[in-house]
């Protein structure tokens, strides 16, 4: 429900817009203010789990995103749904970050733990591309608040298990918060996602653009500076220099890239150049959906014969073969041309995305899962944010629109073909021992 309130909202914004009576720059907050924030606190998020218990943690990110979900379905005005979509962003970053943290404590041997790590994959991948399919029909036959409401039975029923069914999770309680550090990246991950998002609608020399990615990078280096003098860093610095970790959270931020530019122009293209409705878009990006289902369960089961790096580098060529064969296919190509490197593309990245994940999952200390985890998803809201910002720019700024779409294809393979490399120097062949405590 994390990933589908990224993409759910797009398809329901101009209803939003035209019922709520508000603005453009309204309708962006309610798109945006979620993925900043959850972008931004995604690490807090990670070290408050560590400290606290990672399932205790992620119960109370289920309950503030539930609650948040239903004040945003009952929002009678623009400002009450925009606060109500940032507190909602707040409870997805407690969430995403103890999910995996919980799965590792829960499945220790390898194998079982890449199969979980799959299915979590598979739950993503499906919740992404779906999300305009499932915004269409619930927009056209209920009403855009269900967009909201169907957020509900899915928590209640998250906690009750999670409480039932999950057991308590060590804490760290020695282990400090770093508020200045948190802060930072806080700001840092806010700013570089809103520079990026802003870009594709302003261009990428907008001072107001450069002001916010110039301001961006302060706060990394004074993030990066905190981090060396701290007594206990909220992500010691020397994880990052571990091949298998920053290598993983690198091609994470990659395949989001190529695939969430590929999602976005895609959609434009669907419904601006051919004419579709939004239901129809989203039944247009069925094949890639599809393959999304399965692909990561079926890494998650083949990396105990195969190790996990042949899995990430077979998943992202067949994903940049994927993308690289939409731009060669033409100006204009018929639908049916298209359906084939959507496929691969969903495909390949869900394929890759469980070896990236148990790459930088195992790779961590221990007392580190949730920062390892909120690293990663960290990387991949900025690929995504990055990868959308990238393909609006070049459908806004090429000589005409077909051009301005294969060349973010072309962008896209290449991104591919750069986590291909990656995968092959930073991936481990196989699950290592885990790394003593930092």
């Amino acid at each position: 429900m994390v990933i589908l309130d990224v993409t759910i909202i797009n398809v329901a914004v101009p209803v939003v817009g035209r019922e709520l009576g508000t603005s453009l720059t309204g309708i962006q907050w309610i798109t945006d203010g979620y993925t900043l924030v959850f972008a931004g606190l995604l690490l807090t998020g990670g070290a408050l789990g560590d400290r606290l218990g990672s399932r205790r943690v992620f119960c109370w990110g289920v309950a503030v995103f539930t609650l948040a979900s239903l004040a945003c379905a009952l929002a009678q005005n623009p400002a009450s749904l925009v606060v109500a979509r940032l507190v909602e962003g707040a409870g997805a970053a407690l969430i995403v970050p103890g999910s995996l943290a919980l799965l590792q404590q829960a499945y220790p041997a390898p194998d079982a733990r890449s199969r979980a790590f799959g299915l979590w994959g598979s739950m993503a991948g499906i919740a992404a591309s779906a999300g305009p399919l499932l915004g269409g029909l619930l927009v056209t036959t209920l009403g855009w608040r269900w967009v909201f409401l169907i957020n509900l039975p899915v928590g209640v029923a998250c906690l009750a298990l999670t409480l039932r069914c999950v057991a308590p999770s060590r804490r760290h309680a020695a282990r400090s918060l770093d508020w200045p550090a948190q802060c930072a990246v806080a700001v840092m991950v806010a700013l570089l996602t809103a520079a990026l998002n802003e870009a594709g609608r302003r261009g990428w020399f907008d001072p107001a653009v450069l002001a916010m990615a110039g301001l961006s990078a302060v706060c990394a280096a004074a993030f990066v500076l905190r981090e060396q003098l701290a007594r206990m860093p909220v992500l010691p610095v020397r994880l990052l220099r571990s091949r298998a970790m920053g290598g993983g959270a690198a091609i994470g931020l990659l395949f989001n890239f190529a695939f969430y530019g590929m999602v976005f122009t895609a959609s434009l293209d669907f419904q601006r150049q051919r004419g579709y409705s939004a239901l129809e878009t989203g039944v247009a990006l069925l094949p890639a959906v599809v393959m999304t289902t399965f692909a990561s369960a079926l890494s998650g089961r083949l990396a105990r014969r195969t190790g996990h790096r042949p899995l990430v580098v077979a998943g992202m060529l067949v994903a940049a073969a994927g993308l690289a064969g939409w731009a060669a296919a033409g100006p204009n190509p018929s639908y049916p041309l298209l359906v084939a490197p959507m496929m691969a593309a969903g495909f390949g990245t869900s394929f890759a995305l469980t070896g990236s994940t148990s790459s930088v999952m195992t790779a961590a200390p221990t007392g580190y899962a949730g920062t390892a985890s909120a690293l990663f998803n960290t990387t991949r809201q900025i690929g995504s944010a990055a990868g959308v910002a990238l393909g609006g720019t070049f459908l806004a700024t090429a000589a005409d629109y077909g051009t301005g779409l294969r060349l973010s294809m072309g962008i896209g393979a290449l991104a591919y073909f750069t986590a291909v490399v990656l995968a092959w120097l930073c991936v481990p062949a196989q699950d290592a021992a885990k790394p003593s405590e930092a």
